[in-house]
């Protein structure tokens, strides 16, 4: 029996001699060196002057990409255009060349030129608008795989033209080649008065620009030179965007950004004559559904985009706030530590070695109680302990007499300990979080970024408007092409191509005079009785539903008012507004009610703000001849916002609607200086509150918990009970402590035993 006592105790103190794992030390040294970190990062993060804020780099690379996004839409729609109407004619009967180009000249005014050879022949059949390159056009060659697929075509005069291409078949005669030629040009995006856009191919060529004029009051030498070397820088710009084109378009982007699904990005160049620092967007044609292609997106061309701003070089943060708060962290940061290893590491290492050297049989020193929590608890145990191994009396457990005078020390437990510790850093890190280094309503918004919220909504407005357009353009060419003498099966027919050709409606139909429906497509008619409201070419049904119908009206020739109605997704309209860094856009009409959003909205609502109602008031107002877009910086009690209105001010179908479109966005969305500050701030006090909560947190389940559990049990041991066994649960110091109060408990049982031996005998006897 002694030797098997003999082996545990030899085992428990081997288990005891190993390093510690865990235990207090790693989650100081922790706090420590991240308090080290963050003081670090602090000091460098602050302070630090931005020439150009980063908003403004942002802004031109979404400007490109609004670009990229209208060139390619116009380009496949022109493509898709001309390659039905050519099927819309080849299901019908003969008609002559002339016929054709009239009739779409009539619907389309898209085209430059457009022409009409025989293939076999090679015969010029007829033609329209400025020549069509037709020697570039190898007739040949139209039957291979890529025979018909868009192609470039440079002029003499340096201009670039696309041509695209379509098949006329009738049987019983010879095959037809029709053919469009069109400029590169971006068409609607809004330029403004300092910016530039080009087109550029895939070996950085500048295929047609925009936007590089000296203005009629100023043509001295010095904007002429400025001028010439913003073209300069231009082409440089176009250069490097063509290089970057190949790139994987999710490496080109921070994580998270989304939208664009092309490559895009920004650059900026060196100083003008002015002092001005140029700043270049540049995108690639991308399709619109991921992993997609179209016949635009093989051109390989992108959209560069070029403004100057002046650079501003006053600083709008204090240079030394950064070094201020990182010495008081230091300093705070060194009373919590100092504090964690005054109290709490310090006595829990001492009663780790008091402990062990009771174990040894080192009795004739007191044990050196710590003054606070559980500590002191276990100290006062260990204590009692060391006088019972001596000889004196257990306690009685009820009492608690015997075996030395517990003390009553203050009751200020490891948890306290902790918290305060907590406190200390909180002291840090909540000024941080909540009061230091705010953006007011008087920071520095710049100016170029109010004009970008204007531009971009005015493309976004003609994006809108553009489309209408075209919808309504594909309803007269139905309705042309139908024609009185179609039957409703190729009505249906005719129909259902243009569905699938073109997503935007969610029904076709075609509505004779009394209200019947002959022939349809897509869903069904919401309303189809509902009565026309006027002759306008599109109009706005359902007032006060859920849902908004735009509606189009094409009249069939020679069926007395029969119409071809075609009712557009509001999806698809919706669709339209979303770009990214515009903030909130909506779609109201001429009384300002919503008809479309960019979010979830309520059909016919009002404007959230007074301020965006009195803003689209103002911004119908004509300015000569007339509307103009209009944007403006708010600064009042909801908070510093970017706003701007654009109405339809084109030409076409839908400028009769009367619709606005608006968006707004808070400043603080944006990464301007200040705000970039605050967001570093409150970024820093976050990291502090992480820092502290972990590390704390830490400690409380490693040691605190442990140890107040340990306090009652050494207490339970030193009042006289030597039945329950200690077990240590970890292999830190807490559980070294564990060990050795077992160890105590053992040599108490081996002692009583050896006091009791000879009484026993002495009874037997």
């Amino acid at each position: 029996m002694a030797v098997s006592s003999a082996k545990r105790r030899h085992k428990v103190r081997k288990r005891a001699d190993m390093s510690l794992l865990g235990g207090i030390r790693p989650p100081i040294a922790v706090l420590s060196a991240l308090l080290l970190a963050l003081a670090g990062l602090t000091a460098l993060g602050f302070g630090k002057t931005e020439a150009l804020p980063k908003a403004v780099r942002i802004s031109q690379q979404h400007f490109a990409e609004d670009g990229a996004i209208a060139l390619r839409a116009s380009l496949d729609e022109s493509i898709t255009d001309l390659e039905r109407t050519a099927s819309l004619f080849n299901a019908g009967d003969p008609v002559s060349a002339d016929t054709v180009l009239d009739k779409l000249g009539n619907v389309y005014q898209k085209w430059r030129g457009s022409a009409i050879v025989e293939i076999k022949s090679g015969k010029l059949l007829a033609a329209r608008g400025e020549n069509v390159p037709l020697l570039a056009v190898d007739l040949q060659k139209l039957s291979d795989e890529d025979g018909l697929a868009p192609r470039m075509v440079r002029l003499e005069n340096g201009e670039t033209r696309l041509l695209t291409f379509a098949l006329l078949s009738w049987e019983g005669r010879p095959q037809q080649l029709l053919i469009t030629s069109n400029s590169l040009k971006v068409p609607g995006v809004s330029l403004g008065k300092f910016r530039a856009i080009a087109v550029v191919d895939a070996g950085g060529t500048v295929l047609s620009s925009d936007g590089l004029q000296a203005p009629e009051e100023d043509d001295s030498d010095t904007v002429k030179g400025e001028i010439e070397q913003t073209k300069k820088q231009l082409r440089t710009f176009a250069k490097d965007s063509a290089k970057k084109a190949g790139q994987n378009p999710l490496t080109t982007k921070e994580p998270g950004s989304g939208g664009f699904l092309g490559v895009s990005g920004s650059m900026t160049g060196t100083k003008l004559i002015s002092g001005e620092r140029p700043v270049a967007g540049y995108a690639t044609l991308a399709a619109p559904e991921a992993g997609g292609s179209t016949d635009a997106t093989s051109l390989g061309l992108s959209v560069v985009t070029l403004v100057t701003v002046p650079e501003n070089t006053s600083r709008v943060n204090d240079p030394m706030f950064g070094l201020w708060s990182a010495g008081a962290l230091l300093v705070i940061g060194a009373l919590a530590v100092a504090l964690l290893l005054g109290t709490v590491q310090g006595p829990l290492l001492r009663l780790f070695l008091e402990s062990r050297r009771l174990t040894r049989g080192d009795l004739t020193r007191p044990v050196t109680v710590p003054r606070f929590g559980e500590a002191r608890r276990i100290g006062d145990a260990l204590e009692q302990l060391r006088l019972q191994l001596l000889g004196a009396p257990a306690p009685d457990g009820s009492t608690g007499t015997g075996g030395g005078k517990r003390r009553r020390g203050r009751r200020v437990g490891t948890r306290a300990l902790l918290a305060g510790g907590g406190i200390l850093l909180l002291i840090w890190s909540a000024p941080m979080m909540l009061v230091l280094n705010r953006a007011g309503d008087t920071l520095v918004v710049p100016q170029q970024l109010v004009s970008d919220q204007r531009d971009r909504t005015d493309t976004v407005t003609d994006r809108v408007r553009r489309a209408l357009n075209e919808g309504y353009a594909d309803l007269l060419s139905v309705a042309t092409l139908i024609g009185d003498q179609t039957g409703a099966g190729d009505m249906t027919t005719v129909l259902e191509r243009t569905m699938t050709e073109h997503p935007r409606y969610s029904s076709l139909y075609v509505l004779s005079p009394d209200g019947t429906v002959l022939a349809q497509a897509g869903d069904s008619p919401a309303d189809p009785g509902a009565k026309r409201p006027g002759n306008e070419p599109i109009a706005v049904l359902g007032d006060g539903s859920k849902e908004p119908r735009i509606t189009g009206y094409a009249e069939l020739p020679g069926r007395d008012g029969a119409l071809v109605v075609g009712q557009f997704r509001i999806d698809f309209l919706n669709s339209l507004l979303k770009r990214p860094g515009l903030g909130q856009v909506r779609i109201v009409d001429a009384e300002r009610r919503v008809l479309g959003s960019n979010t979830g909205y309520r059909a016919f609502e009002k404007l959230p703000s007074a301020r965006l109602e009195s803003l689209v008031e103002a911004t119908n107002q004509k300015a000569g001849l007339s509307t103009r877009p209009s944007g403006v910086l708010f600064r009042d009690g909801e908070g510093v916002q970017l706003a701007a209105a654009a109405p339809f001010a084109g030409g076409g179908a839908a400028k009769s609607l009367g619709w606005t479109v608006v968006s707004w966005q808070p400043a603080s969305a944006l990464a301007i200086p200040e705000y970039s500050a605050q967001n570093r701030t409150v970024l820093a006090g976050l990291l502090g509150v992480t820092a502290a909560a972990a590390c704390l947190g830490w400690l409380h389940i490693v040691v605190a918990r442990p140890l107040r559990a340990l306090a009652r049990q050494a207490e339970t041991l030193a009042d006289g009970d030597r039945r329950t066994v200690l077990y240590p649960r970890h292999h830190d110091e807490v559980g070294a402590i564990t060990r050795s109060l077992e160890l105590l408990r053992q040599q108490l049982q081996e002692q009583r035993r050896r006091d009791t031996a000879p009484t026993a005998l002495a009874e037997r006897i």
